[in-house]
């Protein structure tokens, strides 16, 4: 797969996260892939553990979308930066709704083999996003 192929690849896999689309998952996640999130000992697995990932993000923020902002690609790899706009309506690690509007960044790095992400190490600005639902104090 060219540099070109995953990103547009990464397209899909942005239609995927907004949707949850089971159909979307297997055809873009390998079974093998492993997806390595913050707070978390271990990476989560396949196209079941990227779903795992979406619903506790949409446990929290039912509404959340991503906004793939800007990327680069380079051979197997493909650096994303994101957006995620949402409304804290349900609980969140522990934090009880609020209902109010979360803006949050993110940086992830993807690999990708034969059409599918093989790999993701996640970055987002979760002390950002405790601030903005009033987890954790301003200054």
């Amino acid at each position: 797969m060219t540099s070109d192929n995953n990103k547009m690849l990464m397209h899909r896999f942005t239609e995927f996260i907004d949707t949850a689309s089971e159909k979307l998952a297997e055809e873009l996640i390998a079974s093998e892939a492993v997806f390595h999130v913050p707070g978390q000992d271990k990476p989560m697995q396949g196209p079941a553990g990227y779903l795992a990932i979406i619903r506790m993000m949409r446990g929290g923020f039912p509404d959340i979308q991503w906004t793939l902002e800007e990327m680069v690609a380079e051979e197997d790899k493909v650096a994303a930066r994101f957006t995620m706009r949402g409304t804290h309506q349900g609980t969140f690690f522990g934090f009880p709704p609020t209902t109010k509007p979360i803006v949050v960044k993110a940086m992830n790095f993807y690999r990708f083999s034969g059409g599918q992400i093989v790999e993701e190490h996640g970055q987002p600005d979760m002390l950002g996003l405790l601030t903005q639902i009033g987890a954790m104090p301003t200054a």
